[in-house]
């Protein structure tokens, strides 16, 4: 039996992206050859997912990106002979995902396991129908395991562990980032989306906002694309690869400026202009920068033998007029900090008492002034003072 489903899951056309998974390649090389090495891999691969072989393989086909579901996405028809297969394949993982692990440990030898997995009943035909419904909100592939990624070396590449901050967390600037979740939601429900420009003081939470929309809507399909200032030439070949995707994506450029002769400036400019690289409907385009009119400019670029100097430099500082939206965050009054400082202080479980309030305005000007992260990281260090004591 064993040697049977080796030959079928080496045999997968349609779900053999499933093979490039690490666990289930230990299943595959334990079904070929069915030693205790081969088993106590598998077990031990198997329990990082989970101690259930049936939702193991539920999970890894539904993550899955192959032909057929990519045609699906892209809303193009499906062949009858892959759609055939298709339907083969999953029934014959059904059927693999009911082993249990005393019959695989009968191949192996005698006596009792030391380890073992569970099954249960499943319908993978009815499950794949259900994630397939879904695509436009749980997408497929990295997209669906995923919700955050960056772009290296060709390739869009998730990023494992992105930063959790969520909306309820973020204090101040309350009508800046109402203007950046309606402009989300456009994007989100098929409308018209503007790109964004969130421009103004340092530590006043624009990248923490951008991350904390796509963190609190990711499960209506919204995804995260960040890429650097130097890999803005790459922005063609990101929305390419994302064009024909059910999701909705923020393509994230975090503290942006540009010298007069920077050639990524170019890059950006094409693309908001609605060139040949134009954005798709599924794309917003998201940037931060401290300065409103992204291109630094001296006193000594304005010198020089360039005959239409002024046409350069007005082109140069158009940029951001560009963007649909733009949103400034600037350095909050007295007031508006010590505000933040109080619901920091209740989310951080730090008693407010009219010192600690004086003590948050002396930390602020002590440092580059009033901003949100100057109150979190004075807030952080109060609690850590206070589980010290504790």
């Amino acid at each position: 039996m064993l040697k049977e489903y080796a030959e079928k899951l080496q045999s997968l056309a349609v779900f053999r992206g499933i093979l490039r998974e690490k666990t289930a390649a230990k299943l595959l090389a334990f079904l070929a050859d069915p030693t205790p090495e081969s088993y106590g891999s598998f077990v031990s691969g198997l329990y990082e997912h989970g101690d259930s072989l049936t939702d193991f393989l539920i999970e890894t086909v539904a993550e899955d990106e192959n032909p057929y579901i990519k045609r699906i996405s892209e809303r193009r028809e499906v062949p009858a002979e892959i759609d055939a297969a298709a339907r083969r394949e999953l029934a014959f993982l059904q059927e693999l995902s009911q082993l249990t692990s005393d019959e695989a440990w009968s191949a192996v030898g005698t006596g009792e396991p030391f380890s073992r997995w569970s099954v249960h009943e499943a319908d993978f035909m009815e499950i794949y129908r259900e994630r397939v419904s879904a695509l436009h909100t749980r997408g497929f592939g990295i997209f669906a395991k995923y919700h955050a990624f960056c772009f290296k070396d060709g390739n869009i590449v998730p990023i494992k562990n992105p930063d959790p901050q969520r909306l309820s967390q973020l204090s101040g600037y309350e009508l800046e980032r109402e203007n950046v979740i309606a402009n989300t939601m456009s994007l989100l429900r098929d409308k018209p989306a503007q790109n964004v420009l969130l421009y103004g003081d340092a530590g006043t939470g624009k990248s923490s906002t951008v991350k904390a929309i796509v963190n609190e809507y990711r499960d209506m399909g919204l995804r995260l694309i960040e890429l650097t200032k130097a890999q803005l030439g790459e922005l063609p070949a990101v929305i390419d690869k994302i064009a024909a995707n059910p999701l909705k994506f923020i393509i994230f450029i975090d503290d942006i400026s540009f010298s007069a002769d920077d050639d990524n400036f170019s890059a950006l400019k094409a693309v908001l202009e609605g060139g040949a690289a134009a954005k798709t409907s599924n794309t917003a385009i998201y940037c931060t920068s401290n300065r409103r009119h992204l291109v630094r400019e001296t006193f000594s670029s304005r010198q020089g033998d360039e005959v239409h100097a002024s046409d350069t430099r007005e082109e140069q500082i158009s940029l951001s007029e560009r963007f649909g939206l733009k949103v400034a965050f600037l350095k909050p009054n007295k007031d508006t900090y010590l505000q933040i400082v109080e619901k920091l202080a209740d989310e951080y479980g730090v008693e407010v008492t009219p010192d600690l309030l004086i003590r948050a305005e002396a930390y602020a000007l002590r440092r580059s002034g009033r901003s949100g992260r100057a109150a979190r990281h004075f807030i952080e260090l109060e609690a850590g003072k206070t589980d010290g004591n504790e």
